[in-house]
C-alpha cells in the first residue's frame, strides 16, 4: 500500500511539474509575441497574462515585474528553449570546451551564434529601446550585456589555455575582440539593414574572428 501511495505521489508531482512549465513556455511565449509586436510600453502584465490564460499575479510570482520578464524572455531566446540547464552546461558548449582545433571551434561557435542572434536580437533591440525610458528596463540591459562579457571573459581564457590566440593578442584583448563582434549592433548593422542572410552573417563571424584571434 505504502508503495502505491509513493507511486501515486510522484506521478502527482511529474504531472504537477510538467504543467507548470507548459505554463511557463505559453507565458514567455505570449510575452514575446506582445513585446515584438507592440514594444515594450505597450505591453503590459495584464495584456500577457490574457494571451497565456493566466492570472497576473501568477506570472508576478513565477517571472516578478515586466522588466524581469523580458530578461526571461531574452534567456529563453538564447537557449532555444526554456529547459532548466545554463548555457554553459549546454552541449554546444561542452563541445567548445573540449575541443582543441583553434578554427574548428570558432566556426563551430559562429554557427551556434548567428543561429541564436537570429532569435535574440530582436529582443535585444527592444530591451536598447526599453533602456532608454525606463530605469528598470535599463538595468536589464546592462545585465544582457554583462553576462555577455562574462561569457566572452570565459571564451577568450579557454582559447588562451589552449595555446590557440596568435601572437600579440592575450586573453583580455582577445575578450574585447569577441565582445565586439558579438553585439547585436554588428548584427543589427549587417543582417537587419543590409539583409545579409544567416549563412552569410555566420561566414563573415568565422572569417573575422578567424583572422583576429587565431
Amino acid at each position: 500500500m505504502a508503495e502505491i501511495v509513493k507511486s501515486r505521489r510522484a506521478y502527482n508531482a511529474a504531472g504537477r511539474r510538467a504543467q507548470g512549465a507548459a505554463t511557463r513556455l505559453a507565458v514567455l511565449e505570449a510575452a514575446r509575441e506582445l513585446f515584438l509586436a507592440n514594444g515594450y510600453a505597450g505591453t503590459s502584465i495584464p495584456a500577457v497574462a490574457r494571451a497565456a490564460s493566466v492570472s497576473p499575479e501568477l506570472i508576478y510570482k513565477r517571472f516578478g515585474p515586466k522588466p524581469a520578464l523580458l530578461k526571461a524572455v531574452f534567456d529563453v531566446s538564447v537557449a532555444g528553449d526554456d529547459d532548466p540547464i545554463t548555457l554553459e552546461d549546454r552541449d554546444v558548449i561542452k563541445q567548445l570546451q573540449a575541443d582543441d582545433d583553434g578554427a574548428h571551434i570558432i566556426a563551430a561557435y559562429a554557427a551556434f551564434y548567428a543561429k541564436a542572434q537570429a532569435r535574440t536580437a530582436p529582443i535585444l533591440l527592444l530591451a536598447r529601446q526599453a533602456a532608454a525610458a525606463d530605469p528598470q528596463a535599463a538595468e536589464v540591459w546592462d545585465q544582457m550585456n554583462a553576462e555577455r562579457l562574462t561569457g566572452m571573459t570565459h571564451f577568450a581564457a579557454d582559447l588562451h589555455r589552449k595555446r590557440l590566440l596568435r601572437k600579440g593578442v592575450p586573453a583580455r584583448k582577445a575578450r574585447d575582440i569577441l565582445w565586439a563582434y558579438t553585439s547585436v549592433e554588428l548584427y543589427e548593422l549587417m543582417v537587419i539593414r543590409r539583409k545579409w542572410t544567416i549563412r552569410m552573417f555566420r561566414e563573415f563571424m568565422t572569417q573575422a574572428l578567424s583572422a583576429a584571434l587565431l
